[in-house]
């Protein structure tokens, strides 16, 4: 049969280029002649960065290790950095802001990918963006033998969560789901807050992590403090929760923050209700971890489809008021927690 050309693409549309090479987590880093760690997670990108520097030097500790700035590089600099040592030690060439990388980097690197130096290791740092699109491309599709790790910003609490969890689990640590979630809750816009706050625990508790450890270390975080006032109210316990709300307003908590706990428990709630199914499978379902269906399961008894609708409404009159809309923000969240607190019951 006669060979014929590969199918082009519809007119009108553009190809997508094929990625071939191996896309792994930043935990999975590994030694490649190219590394391209791409993604917006600053944190994962820079420890998955460091976790190859310390394995490279574990192998050989007569790594050379050079730092380039693709946004202000000199023309030569990557084939000078690359060129084999006296001694022929291995080299580990770290390249920053690829994403804002110049005309000059980007056409040396895309022809170092075509023969790439022996016993060098070069880790390209792409934080996201269109600028290198042409180098990126190069990589995935196979040009230099690379891989990939990508470093993707983590959105989600159950990501978090995850992430912690793995930071205790690989240090051998046993910690609690409460101590996780409230760990989680208290450091939710920081993962490299919550990596320093895991390692401190894992540093100094001698048993297992548990809520109460977590406390103890943290439990002047207004999350921490939002959360535990949203927890009581849901639970019935309207002067546990109104207590433990003055008590963090006058530790110098934001009504703003309170608000958006309430929402997030009462919005997972409203998720959760009436839905049918294993906890594993609601959360495929429903874009949850497991332990957040159970703990909203538990959350629901005693609760209406009417009084969870009441609470919705008055968590967005809520929020307004306490965003400016009115005078007394103490008096609206107090308001609120009593109306939760009986669940949804005027």
């Amino acid at each position: 049969m006669k060979a014929t050309a590969g199918r082009s693409a519809p007119k009108g549309k553009v190809a997508t280029p094929k990625t071939v090479i191996a896309q792994l987590a930043w935990h999975q880093v590994r030694p490649a002649p190219i590394v391209l760690v791409s993604g917006t997670e600053t944190f994962l990108a820079e420890r998955a960065i460091r976790q190859l520097r310390d394995f490279l030097k574990l192998e050989d500790p007569s790594l050379e290790i050079t730092d380039v700035q693709a946004d202000s590089y000199a023309p030569g600099e990557l084939l000078t950095v690359a060129s084999p040592s006296l001694f022929g030690e291995p080299r580990l060439i770290r390249v920053s802001s690829v994403e804002k990388c110049s005309d000059i980097f980007l056409a040396e690197a895309l022809d170092y990918l075509s023969n790439p130096a022996e016993d060098t290791y070069v880790v390209l740092r792409h934080g996201g963006g269109v600028r290198g699109k042409r180098l990126l491309e190069s990589i995935r599709g196979g040009e230099g033998g690379g891989i990939e790790v990508v470093c993707a910003e983590l959105k989600k609490d159950t990501e978090k969560y995850e992430f912690a969890s793995a930071e205790f689990k690989a240090a051998g640590k046993r910690v609690t789901a409460s101590a996780l979630r409230s760990l989680v809750a208290a450091f939710s816009d920081d993962l490299a807050e919550l990596s320093a706050a895991c390692q401190q625990l894992i540093s100094d508790a001698t048993s297992e992590i548990t809520e109460t450890t977590v406390d103890r270390y943290y439990g002047g975080r207004v999350e921490t403090n939002a959360f535990k006032v949203a927890d009581a109210a849901i639970a019935g316990r309207n002067g546990e929760a109104l207590l433990t709300l003055r008590h963090a307003l006058a530790s110098g908590s934001d009504p703003v923050p309170m608000v958006a706990a309430f929402a997030s428990k009462i919005r997972t709630m409203a998720k959760v209700f009436g839905a049918r199914g294993s906890s594993g499978q609601l959360a495929s379902t429903l874009g949850l971890a497991p332990w957040q269906v159970e703990r909203a399961q538990r959350d629901l008894r005693g609760w209406t489809d009417e009084g969870l609708a009441r609470c919705i409404e008055l968590l967005a009159e809520t929020d307004a008021a306490v965003k400016g809309a009115g005078r007394d923000p103490v008096f609206v969240l107090e308001r609120l927690i009593g109306v939760i607190s009986r669940r949804g019951h005027v």
